[in-house]
């Protein structure tokens, strides 16, 4: 065979293109692994949005058949979701001092709603300010007082109100904004983001009034589900049997919820303070709906008994989830914001609700029980790269976890003196130790819902509670055979054995959890 010979200039070239081709690529591996070394020492960016009241029942990602909330999903589908995310203390104010302090209400000393809460503590945010996050609180804070530790605030004063709610700054200035709540913290977090030194991380809490009581709907989203009939719950006509605290609430949809204020059914729209910061063209829908549609339905259908109570369950439901709907609807509108600026690549965004709520269980609005619709609080979380798509984290996490989860998120110190445990490594899919109980104590008593205080334990099959005040009792639930807790277990024959092993867990999470005034409970006969 001939041997082929090539021109040396063609040798030349050929030498030249392939030197140039190792360069390229060399150039391309090293920009890759210059990028990723950046990606990992980056701290990343943090927005949490923070709402009130809203039930994971009304979160199509956790199932719920009677809403769609493609925004909370989409956080859910591109992250993770925590399927048993529970509080300590199901109640407004005390979750948000949870979060902020990591600590349970007995130690950051809000137990109860419309308290002071105690700036001279040290909170989370001070830690990321010392990383060098830029940090700001937009929208409802509800703790009667401005915490340290944010660069910047623009709060809802106390509840805030749906329209034209006024905001309190840093300096304590009070300023009128026109439009609809929602609508109008999403402006005013939108601006922040713009505005900022884009220099620095930031951390950003975005605190939403939805889907607070007396659930007033965007005048777009009136009427939104009218043409819907919802199913009563399966617990909706409970009759509380061998539960006394049950028994005795102020909350149920029956006798509770009030018609006028609740349901807008011939409210006073002259001498109402909520109605009265209406412009004349937001009145007129408002009014045109609810006076002239909903109140005139109400008086045609002259209802009573069961007729009454179900009738009332359903605008409850309407307004709330009309409420809710302009809230997923600017999550939405934040989502896409990170994703025009181009801050979603390294921006980690969490949606989680300050407690539980009922809707219609066991005849119910409102939260304070431990049982589970008022226990467990919706967390959905993305970090792109890092959190795979479509995780599931079936531990049990609680809010006292969220705090040491965004310092670890930012790559700072989990000050030791925090209760709870960052659960990072979960959302990372590591497998590490992690509790098998979850601790809770409720103390707002009697007013508003009169509901007993008491404190338990939930495990993944057993809850165990210890009522006090007017009454001293326990309950136990075994969750897998009772999911709606109707089943009061305590005291019957054959759980002898789980109650002193769930009572023993019980003391051993008051001990670790501090709570001394828990152990003078328990350690008390009922």
């Amino acid at each position: 065979m001939n041997e082929i010979t090539m021109p040396s200039h063609v040798i030349v070239r050929y030498v030249v293109v392939c030197t140039t081709l190792l360069v390229c690529m060399l150039t391309v591996a090293g920009c890759r692994t210059k990028k990723k070394e950046e990606a990992a020492t980056t701290p990343p960016n943090i927005i949490f949005v923070f709402s009130d009241d809203h039930a994971y029942q009304a979160i199509s990602a956790y199932g719920s058949t009677l809403t769609k909330t493609p925004s909370i999903d989409r956080i859910a589908n591109e992250g993770a979701i925590l399927r048993y995310n529970v509080v300590t203390n199901s109640i407004c104010g005390p979750s948000r001092a949870t979060l902020l302090t990591g600590k349970y209400s007995h130690l950051n000393g809000y137990k109860l709603n419309e308290k002071v809460f105690d700036i001279n503590q040290p909170v989370f945010s001070e830690e990321l300010q010392k990383k060098g996050y830029q940090t700001a609180w937009i929208g409802k804070m509800h703790l009667g007082s401005l915490p340290n530790g944010f660069d910047y605030l623009n709060v809802l004063p106390g509840q805030g109100q749906y329209y034209n709610p006024d905001f309190v700054n840093a300096k304590k200035d009070t300023v009128r904004y026109p439009g609809y709540v929602t609508n109008v913290v999403t402006k005013l977090s939108l601006d922040w983001l713009n505005q900022r030194d884009k220099a620095k991380p930031f951390f950003l809490v975005v605190g939403h009034k939805a889907t607070h009581r007396e659930w007033l709907p965007d005048l777009q989203d009136l009427g939104a589900f009218d043409t819907v009939t919802f199913p009563l719950p399966a617990t909706f006509y409970d009759d509380y049997k061998g539960r006394i605290a049950a028994q005795n609430q102020d909350m149920t949809i029956d006798k509770t919820m009030r018609l006028k204020e609740d349901l807008k059914v011939h409210s006073d729209y002259v001498k109402s303070d909520i109605y009265n910061r209406f412009s004349p063209e937001q009145k007129k829908p408002f009014y045109d709906y609810y006076e002239n549609k909903i109140s005139k339905e109400f008086e045609t259908k002259k209802l009573s008994g069961k007729a009454l109570v179900e009738w009332k369950y359903q605008r409850y439901l309407k307004d709330y989830l009309a409420t809710a709907r302009s809230l997923d609807r600017n999550i939405g509108e934040l989502l896409d914001h990170l994703d025009k600026t181009g801050l979603a690549k390294n921006t980690v965004i969490i949606y989680a609700s300050d407690q539980g709520f009922y809707m219609g269980e066991h005849g119910w609005f409102d939260k304070r029980f431990i049982y589970e619709e008022s226990l467990k609080t919706p967390f959905v979380i993305r970090y792109p790269g890092v959190i795979k798509p479509g995780t599931e984290i079936n531990e049990l996490i609680s809010n006292i976890d969220w705090a040491p989860t965004l310092l670890n998120l930012a790559g700072t110190t989990v000050p030791k003196e925090m209760q709870g445990e960052s659960f990072l490594p979960l959302l990372k899919g590591e497998t590490i130790p992690w509790r098998k109980e979850a601790y809770y104590h409720y103390y707002e008593f009697p007013k508003p819902h009169h509901v007993y205080p008491h404190l338990g334990l939930r495990t993944d099959q057993y809850k165990l509670v210890r009522f006090y005040g007017p009454q001293d009792f326990w309950e136990l639930y075994d969750l897998k055979k009772d999911p709606h807790e109707l089943h009061n277990l305590y005291g019957e024959k054959g759980y002898e054995t789980i109650t002193a092993d769930l009572k023993s867990k019980l003391k051993g999470q008051i001990t670790q959890y501090k709570d001394d005034e828990a152990m003078k409970i328990v350690e008390s006969k009922p």
